[in-house]
C-alpha cells in the first residue's frame, strides 16, 4: 500500500476475510459476554420505548394523526429491508462498529469515516431525545402527586415560563453512562430485567386500552394528509430500529456470527407487533388533537378516568425507555471506540478499563454531551439532529451487501439476507425516499456536520489510519 494516491487512499478498505487477525496488536479488544437473549434484549430495548411512550403521540398529535399506524408501518417496512442486511454483516464481520466496520470493509474508508461520523452526532443525540421524552413522564407523575417543582429545571429554555434546563433529562444521560461503566456484563444484566418490565407494561397497555377505543377517533384518518403519515414515518425511523445500534455490540457476543442475526430478527418481529399494537389503542383512545406529545399514553388513559393505571404506565414508561438510552448511548461508544481503534480518531478514545473492559473515557464523554443537548436543547430541536445520518448508514449498510455478495460469493455467511438483491434494494429506495421527508433545517445541520468530518478526516484521519500506516510500513 506504500506510495498511494489520494484517490486509492479513501477508498483502502479492510479486509473482510482476515478481520479478526487484522485487529490484533491494533490495541485494546471488548469482552465477549453477552448470549442471545441479552443481545434480543438490548435489540427490544432500542426499539421499544421511545416510539411507543414518546414519538407515538408527538407525530399523532401535529403530523400525522391516527394515520401515526402507517408512519410506522412505513418506517417498519424500511426497518425489515435494512435488518436483514445488517444480520447478513452481522454474521460476517462479529467486530465493533456496526455500520461504520461494513461501509469501511465493503466500499472504502471515507465511506466508513462519514457514517461513523454520522452516528456519533446522532446516536447521541438520540439518547437526549429519549432523556427529554423520560422528563415528560416524569413531569406528569410530578404533577399528579401534587408536588411543586422550581419551573428552572422543568425544560429546556423556550419550552415554558421559567424553564432553564431539563435537570432530570440531563442527569438521566449521565446515569446511563455510569451505568454502562459498570462492564457491559452488569450493564447487559439490568437491561434484559427492565426489558421485561417494559414489554410487560406495553401488553398491559393494550390489554386494558382496547376496552375504550371509540372508532369516531379514528376520523378523520389523514387530518394532515397522506404526507402528514411519510412525514410522521421520517420522524419515527430512527424509533423502530435500534438493530444498528445493537449490532455495534457484535464483538462483545459470545458467538456473535450464528447469535447476531436471529437476535436482530426477533427484535425487530416482536417490537413491530407491539407498536402497531399500541398506535391502534392510543389513536382510539383519545382525540388526536387532544393526545399529549410528552406523555401520551398517560394522559390518554387519565382521560378516561384510569387514573391509577396512567401513573403506572408513567412509571413503566420512565423504567421502560432508559433501555433505548442504554442501547443507543451502547451504539455511539462502541462506534467511537472501533474508529479509534483503527486510527480514524485518536487511539487515547479507545483506552478501556483494566478489569471492566469497557472503553470508559467515551462513555464519560457521550453521557455528558447527551446531557448537554437533553438539558438545554426542546425534544423537536434535538429530534432534528437524529435520522439522516442513521438513513444514510442503511443505504450504505444496503448497498454493501449487494456489493459484497456479487464481489466475494465465496466468504461463509452465517445468515444471508433473502430475495437478493430485491431486500437491500427496497431497504435503499426507503430510505432516501424517507430522507426527503425531513426538514431543510436537518439538512443545514447535516451539511455542517459532514464539512466538520472532511475537515477532520483529511486533517488527521487520512495519515492517520491504521490502513495507511501499514502502508507506509
Amino acid at each position: 500500500m506504500a506510495g498511494l494516491r489520494a484517490g486509492e487512499g479513501v477508498l483502502r478498505r479492510k479486509p473482510i476475510e482476515h478481520i479478526e487477525e487484522t485487529e490484533v496488536g491494533r490495541g485494546p479488544r471488548l469482552e465477549r459476554t453477552l448470549g442471545l437473549w441479552q443481545l434480543t434484549a438490548i435489540g427490544v430495548g432500542g426499539i421499544i420505548g421511545a416510539g411507543i411512550f414518546t414519538l407515538a403521540g408527538t407525530v399523532a398529535n401535529g403530523t400525522a394523526g391516527p394515520a401515526v399506524l402507517l408512519s410506522f408501518l412505513i418506517a417498519g417496512v424500511a426497518s425489515a429491508a435494512a435488518a436483514l442486511s445488517y444480520a447478513e454483516f452481522a454474521g460476517m464481520i462479529p467486530k465493533a462498529g456496526s455500520a461504520y466496520t461494513y461501509g469501511y470493509a465493503v466500499l472504502g474508508e471515507l465511506a466508513g469515516w462519514f457514517i461513523g461520523w454520522d452516528l456519533l452526532l446522532e446516536y447521541t443525540a438520540i439518547v437526549a431525545v429519549v432523556g427529554i421524552g423520560i422528563s415528560g413522564y416524569f413531569s406528569f407523575l410530578v404533577n399528579e402527586m401534587g408536588a411543586d417543582l422550581p419551573a428552572w429545571m422543568l425544560g429546556a429554555p423556550g419550552t415554558g415560563d421559567g424553564h432553564r434546563v431539563d435537570l432530570f433529562a440531563a442527569l438521566l444521560c449521565l446515569l446511563i453512562a455510569a451505568l454502562l461503566n459498570l462492564g457491559i456484563k452488569n450493564a447487559a444484566r439490568f437491561e434484559t430485567v427492565v426489558v421485561v418490565l417494559k414489554v410487560a407494561v406495553v401488553l398491559l397497555v393494550i390489554g386494558v386500552g382496547v376496552f375504550h377505543i371509540r372508532a369516531a377517533h379514528y376520523e378523520p384518518f389523514f387530518p394532515f394528509g397522506v404526507g402528514g403519515a411519510f412525514t410522521g414515518a421520517a420522524t419515527v425511523f430512527f424509533a423502530v430500529f435500534g438493530c444498528d445500534a445493537m449490532s455495534t455490540a457484535a464483538e462483545e457476543s459470545k458467538d456473535a456470527q450464528r447469535h447476531m442475526p436471529k437476535a436482530i430478527v426477533y427484535s425487530l418481529i416482536i417490537s413491530m407487533v407491539l407498536y402497531v399494537a399500541a398506535c391502534l389503542v392510543l389513536t382510539g383512545m383519545q382525540d388526536f388533537r387532544d393526545i399529549d406529545p410528552e406523555s401520551g399514553f398517560s394522559t390518554a388513559f387519565k382521560s378516561v378516568g384510569l387514573t391509577g393505571l396512567a401513573d403506572v404506565i408513567a412509571v413503566g414508561a420512565i423504567i421502560g425507555i432508559l433501555t433505548v438510552m442504554f442501547t443507543f448511548m451502547l451504539g455511539v461508544t462502541r462506534v467511537w471506540f472501533a474508529m479509534s481503534r483503527d486510527g480514524l480518531l485518536p487511539r487515547w478514545f479507545a483506552k478501556t478499563h483494566p478489569t471492566r473492559h469497557v472503553p470508559t473515557r467515551v462513555t464519560w464523554i457521550v453521557g455528558v454531551a447527551s446531557a448537554a443537548i437533553a438539558g438545554f436543547l426542546p425534544i423537536g430541536e434535538a429530534a432534528e439532529l437524529t435520522n439522516i445520518g442513521i438513513l444514510l448508514a442503511f443505504v450504505v449498510v444496503c448497498t454493501a451487501v449487494i456489493v459484497l455478495r456479487y464481489r466475494q460469493p465465496e466468504l461463509p455467511r452465517s445468515f444471508r439476507t433473502p430475495f437478493m438483491p430485491v431486500v437491500p434494494a427496497v431497504g435503499v429506495m426507503f430510505s432516501i425516499w424517507l430522507i426527503t421527508f425531513l426538514q431543510w433545517q436537518t439538512w443545514v445541520r447535516f451539511a455542517v456536520w459532514f464539512a466538520v468530518g472532511l475537515v477532520v478526516y483529511f486533517c488527521y484521519s487520512y495519515r492517520r489510519s491504521a490502513l495507511a500506516r501499514a502502508g507506509r510500513d
